[in-house]
């Protein structure tokens, strides 16, 4: 049975700095930023006596000392004093803060409502690949067209964290992570907008060639036979005979053609070099071999996303153009969105979103027992600066009652966002 962590009770009069705290009470009831932390000046210790408390539990194990020895003060302990200057400033970023993490949900709500609809119209176009070849042309146009507009209006890219709940057509998300994330790509390529919508258009499509394979081997759990796999190959070719019926710009039956070929010429089905590779279709090879990894047909199998990327960069570098794999690894940040990671202060939580800005600092849901799940607290540690990632784990790493806290993704898929308010962006 999983126990919380050990604490003590002691009197706020034996408070110090280094004894490291937990305040029971709701979390928009004080000026911190978490329930639990470590003391770091006197000034905390004031305000936790001005907010009337008699009591606080301390926690050994993270503490740096002990608790002062019991001595009593002028001030009544339990008496709520009026805040200080300093207090109410706290108490005013407070209020800034909870506003900055209303208005994260608010973007990552309307991005799934986007991220549903996109989802509902790829499945229509796939629907109508062959009986209405024009009609899917148009929509894919038009759905591409729509997440290009959002994705040149603003500077900073992000990319978010989609729950996997929402529908249950595990293709289509493939699909639409790869025409996000090549669409994101070619973005902090400099590449023209024409170009950028190719590559949606191609990522869209890059695996349409997979519906002339039976289903017991596009979705097989366990390793492919070597004729299972020489079938499962030829779906690019078939892949570029569907798009030259549906009518699809060449340079995306490229991609579709080409989007398995490997820089050191071991890929299929030409064995091409990277020279005779499109430029597209490389951009492509290596997002589609990314989200592969993390969303393999077993997904006990899959790779997290940091996992995911140190492998590409430490062991299949040679597979890849270095310029676009090095600006992939970049803007996904080196804890891409559903990577679990312990933060400096101990906290455990998840990445949602990151911006391709700031790699290093993404925005995180993080593992508060005293927050209720439905109102997790979310941290940008872009503005918190005080804390920073110290390690990524694995989502069987952490304790049951963590893992059902951040529910780590089985099935991993982005979506970008549309242009944030500009309150936001101060």
């Amino acid at each position: 049975m999983a126990t919380g962590p050990i604490t003590t009770t002691i009197s706020v009069n034996q408070l110090c700095v280094g004894l490291y705290v937990h305040l029971d009470v709701g979390w928009l009831d004080h000026s911190f930023v978490r329930n639990n932390f470590k003391i770091k000046n006197e000034a905390q210790i004031d305000t936790i006596k001005r907010m009337g408390f008699k009591t606080v539990r301390a926690e050994p194990r993270r503490s740096d000392c002990r608790p002062l020895p019991l001595v009593t003060d002028d001030t009544p302990i339990g008496a709520v004093l009026e805040p200080s200057a300093e207090e109410l400033e706290i108490i005013n970023a407070k209020k800034a803060r909870i506003a900055r993490i209303m208005e994260e949900r608010a973007a990552i709500a309307k991005c799934e409502k986007e991220f549903v609809k996109a989802a509902n119209t790829l499945k229509n176009i796939s629907r109508n690949l062959f009986s209405r070849p024009q009609d899917a042309r148009q929509d894919a146009d038009q759905l591409i067209q729509q997440m290009l507009e959002s994705l040149m209006a603003d500077k900073n890219i992000a990319i978010h964290l989609m729950n996997d709940k929402i529908a249950g057509e595990e293709a289509y998300f493939h699909s639409l992570n790869v025409a996000v994330l090549a669409m994101m790509l070619g973005k902090e390529l400099s590449l023209p907008p024409e170009d950028i919508k190719l590559l949606g258009i191609g990522g869209l499509f890059h695996d349409i060639g997979k519906i002339e394979i039976p289903d017991r081997i596009v979705n097989k759990t366990f390793p492919l036979s070597r004729p299972e796999q020489n079938l499962l190959q030829q779906h690019c070719q078939y892949g570029k005979s569907i798009g030259e019926t549906v009518g699809l710009p060449a340079a995306a039956i490229e991609i579709i053609l080409q989007h398995h070929e490997h820089a050191d010429g071991s890929g299929y089905p030409g064995r091409l070099p990277l020279a005779r590779i499109s430029r597209l279709a490389r951009i492509v090879c290596i997002v589609n071999t990314y989200d592969n990894h993390c969303n393999r047909p077993n997904p006990s199998d899959s790779l997290s996303p940091y996992e995911a990327l140190c492998h590409m960069f430490a062991v299949q570098g040679k597979y890849f153009d270095p310029a676009p794999l090095n600006v992939f690894i970049r803007c996904m940040g080196v804890y891409p969105p559903g990577t679990v990671v312990k933060l400096s202060d101990g906290t455990l939580g998840m990445v949602i979103s990151i911006n391709s800005g700031k790699p290093l600092r993404p925005v995180l849901v993080i593992y508060d027992p005293n927050v209720p799940k439905n109102e997790a607290i979310l941290l940008d540690l872009s503005v918190e600066l005080e804390l920073e990632v110290s390690a990524s784990l694995k989502p069987k790493q952490l304790p049951p009652e963590v893992y059902d806290y951040l529910s780590p993704r089985k099935r991993i898929s982005y979506f970008s966002d549309t242009p944030k308010p500009a309150s936001s962006k101060a």
